[in-house]
């Protein structure tokens, strides 16, 4: 295989499809090729780090190099100071915080030569001289727009000093965490006699790792304070007993029974004061006594004489659980930290097996300069993976752990329109297994941390409903194209729209595109989407780290911030909103007049992902003066993001059949993963100009 598709001579570069991998081997060649002495030589790894290859030449029988970022191809060994590789095409794909005199050339001369060397090309194949033609973009087809190019830049950032995730210790973590989940039910059960607030752990996991300085992605083990204020807080609201809104006089006089008997047991307890006591007990007596008596009672003067009893019992029911209650949350916190010192030590006797050595000290920070947002990068290479079945069906892919560690197998499952996304996330994103050799270990890691997150609920529930809701594509949709967004703030492999976004997960996720942690990402400029999950604590921390991002840039930088609208408990981090000075417009999409995409999106029934929303959506635009001049949100856009909304919009748009292209679609699969080259990960150029 020649380097070059025309008669050009061989020390002239020239611009080339990348090499065929299954003709032109990247080993040794054999005992009848016998290669110059330059073959036997090393590349440079900043040449490495700058895209160059080497490959050797069947027909001319000597070595040559090909660069996988820009397609140029050379005979000699390329030179380590050529102009247009002075940056780092990782974390600075575009050369744009570069300012040597040897920099990208201006956007325009690229232009310039990419149409002529196009016209060439078309030429040569119009000549029959043999110049293949060009080979056309697969658009993957669903819910999503993976070709969307960010307009987001940042400060550039040290790589992550977590491992690289591992089946076993996946499957360990989900053991151990399940396990958690069981000890908190237990001790809600037993000690304090209700059932664990819904979702309450979920949100535990999330508030803590808001503060949380450990060495666990999921489970906290290092905070200050140790007592969880959101989980204390949950569960005081249920004792004695969960208060929810009766339908029916008859439920609303068997609550107030319920809060009576409920509270005369808790007082009862030995660490009750004596006046606690006396004083929950007269009210409970009066109660009973006013049941009695009351004949015809309606249902408001039942909600009243509960409000009215809990007024009075309820600072001492409080004062007498508050140890109690408090010496629960210790309790999960502290086996939370055994369970993630148990994960930690086997992981790192993994890597010491693998002959991979974990790093000491902390990586040094990188220089001051603006790239564009790229994942999650490692600082220590991954071990190899192990052997993960898997089955493929007509719709969804199977795929089982198994592991002396876990009792029976580990199964997860994922249809196959999204099995296709997050091949297609991995070729743009993963730079360090271009063969797709760890595929299947790194989507059986993902699935089983979200599994784990969710403490293995079931389909039917609403916590994962509501933690990894998603909006409707016409939504994002109409958010980018009005209003310029291409990055989302609260997303997962699984749900999102654009291939950037940050997540929960930054280790399993980096491999799809995740940015990591949205209170630990720094962006500059762009324009953002912003849906957090229902955590108090996480809501307020997000609208305080947009306050701090807008403060800091001049840039053009625009945060479009969905708040669903809890009544029961209110949000009261929603004031910062009200009195920030970045707020320029706020509209309220009302309940059960728009939907929601199912955080399970991947592996139930198409009929069952999209759901209305019984609460309305609060929508707030948050924008410095550069970003509202930019993306303000005008009468005409904010009409249209309201049109979105509409429920139905989403099933109306799918019915449409789009016009053929030029480009290439369902009817036309990507190659199996196994033996495609995936494409270039340097970025599009956004339309914003970038400051150098």
């Amino acid at each position: 295989t020649s380097p070059t598709t025309t008669a050009a001579p061989p020390m002239t570069p020239t611009k080339t499809t990348p090499p065929d991998m299954s003709h032109t081997p990247q080993t040794a060649p054999g005992p009848n090729q016998t290669p110059g002495p330059s073959y036997s030589e090393e590349l440079h790894p900043e040449l490495v780090n700058q895209g160059w290859r080497k490959f050797w030449s069947k027909r001319e029988g000597r070595p040559y190099f090909w660069n996988k970022l820009t397609g140029e191809s050379l005979w000699e060994p390329p030179m380590l100071n050529r102009g247009n590789q002075q940056f780092d095409p990782l974390t600075d794909p575009l050369g744009i915080c570069h300012t040597g005199q040897n920099g990208p050339a201006p956007q325009q001369n690229n232009n310039a030569l990419k149409r002529r060397a196009s016209e060439d090309t078309q030429n040569h194949h119009q000549q029959g001289t043999g110049a293949p033609p060009p080979l056309k973009k697969y658009i993957l087809p669903g819910p999503w727009d993976l070709e969307i190019p960010t307009n987001v830049v940042m400060y550039d950032r040290i790589p992550t000093m977590y491992p690289h995730p591992y089946p076993e210790v996946e499957a360990m973590r989900g053991v151990f965490a399940l396990r958690l989940y069981k000890t908190y039910e237990d001790l809600c059960t037993k000690r304090e006699a209700i059932n664990p607030p819904c979702g309450s752990f979920n949100r535990w996991l999330m508030e803590r790792k808001i503060i949380d300085r450990g060495c666990d992605p999921m489970l906290p083990s290092d905070c200050q304070p140790e007592i969880s204020q959101q989980m204390y807080r949950e569960i005081i609201r249920d004792i004695p007993i969960k208060i929810v809104k009766p339908k029916y006089t008859g439920d609303s006089r068997k609550q107030l029974s319920k809060y009576c008997d409920a509270a005369k047991k808790i007082v009862e307890r030995t660490s009750a004061s004596v006046e606690s006591k006396k004083v929950v007990k007269w009210n409970a007596e009066e109660t009973y006594e006013w049941l009695r008596k009351t004949v015809g009672a309606s249902y408001e003067d039942f909600q009243d004489r509960l409000q009215h009893l809990r007024r009075q019992c309820e600072p001492h029911i409080i004062e007498t659980v508050r140890n109690s209650v408090e010496t629960l949350c210790f309790k999960i916190y502290s086996l939370s930290k055994q369970h993630v010192k148990a994960i930690r030590d086997r992981h790192s006797q993994i890597l010491k097996e693998s002959g991979i050595q974990e790093l000491t000290q902390p990586l040094q920070p990188p220089l001051m300069r603006k790239v564009w947002c790229y994942p999650i990068q490692f600082a220590i290479p991954s071990p190899r993976m192990p052997q993960i079945d898997y089955n493929t069906d007509r719709d969804h892919m199977t795929i089982k752990y198994t592991h002396a560690s876990i009792h029976g197998s580990d199964t997860h499952t994922i249809n196959s329109s999204h099995l296709q996304k997050l091949e297609q996330l991995y070729r743009y994103n993963c730079f360090d297994d271009k063969k797709f050799d760890f595929f299947i270990g790194r989507v059986y890691c993902m699935l089983k941390r979200y599994s784990t997150f969710l403490c293995n609920v079931s389909p039917n529930q609403q916590e994962p409903e509501l933690t990894q809701a998603a909006l409707p594509a016409v939504v994002f949709e109409c958010l980018h194209q009005h209003f310029g967004v291409t990055f989302e703030c609260f997303a997962s492999p699984l749900n999102c729209y654009f291939r950037q976004y940050c997540s929960a997960f930054g280790d399993t996720d980096s491999y799809f595109g995740s940015r990591g942690s949205f209170l630990e990402f720094k962006p500059v400029s762009g324009s953002f989407q912003v849906n957090p999950p229902y955590c108090e604590e996480l809501i307020d921390a997000t609208l305080q780290h947009i306050d701090r991002l807008l403060t800091d840039s001049t840039d053009p930088l625009s945060f479009i911030v969905f708040l669903q609208e809890w009544k029961d408990p209110p949000l009261q981090c929603l004031s910062k909103i009200e009195d920030s000075h970045f707020k320029r417009k706020q509209v309220v999409v009302m309940g059960m007049e728009h939907e929601y995409r199912h955080g399970l999106q991947h592996c139930i029934p198409r009929s069952d992902v999209n759901f209305k929303s019984i609460h309305g959506t609060m929508v707030v635009w948050l924008q410095n003066n550069a970003g509202f001049q930019r993306w303000g949100p005008t009468e005409t856009r904010v009409d249209a993001l309201l049109e979105a909304f509409r429920p139905g919009r989403e099933r109306e748009r799918d019915k449409v059949v789009p016009a053929s292209t030029g480009t290439a679609t369902a009817s036309s699969p990507p190659e199996a993963p196994a033996n495609s080259e995936p494409g270039s990960t340097t970025p599009k150029t956004p339309q914003q100009t970038p400051p150098v």
